[in-house]
């Protein structure tokens, strides 16, 4: 079993803490409202929404993939960091990727990092256009974001 790392890193000029409570504390709620093509729908399966849940995220109609199942690692709101592991519903040349995002603030914005780890099966090896596709949606979505906090200067306040 292998591993690639890939790491990314966009800006905001939304405060990290503003984008932490709508980008990770209430996605489940904010992101099928704002980008139903991308979300359809998001459902915790098991736990209470901290460590250890598992969650399943239903994708918009012309996804790839219909669905995953992915499990909460970590949530520090305190440093405004989130991770989570795909467990099923990734291409079965996969075991599981590692999804980690932090917020740093940076002046009146946010530098939002992020770090994926595919764990493939065997010797398979992750193609760079599925790197620059995914990286190219995460992008976009935090751009829906924040456009959506823009909007709405009350929220998530």
């Amino acid at each position: 079993m292998g591993v690639f790392k890939y790491e990314a890193e966009y800006t905001s000029v939304v405060a990290p803490a503003r984008l932490f409570k709508a980008f990770v504390l209430d996605a489940d709620n904010l992101i099928p409202k704002i980008a139903p093509q991308a979300v359809k729908s998001a459902e915790i399966l098991e736990g209470d929404g901290g460590v250890g849940t598992i969650k399943k995220i239903t994708f918009g109609e012309g996804s790839t993939y219909s669905y995953v199942k992915h499990r909460i690692d970590a949530i520090d709101s305190e440093n405004f960091v989130y991770s989570y592991s795909v467990i099923e519903g990734a291409p079965d040349s996969i075991e599981k990727i590692c999804y980690e995002t932090k917020l740093v603030a940076s002046g009146s914005g946010t530098v939002i990092k992020s770090t994926s780890e595919y764990h493939v099966k065997g010797d398979v090896e992750i193609k760079e256009e599925h790197v620059k596709a995914g990286k190219e949606k995460a992008s976009h979505l935090f751009k829906v974001i924040e456009a959506y906090l823009l909007e709405h200067h009350d929220a998530y306040n």
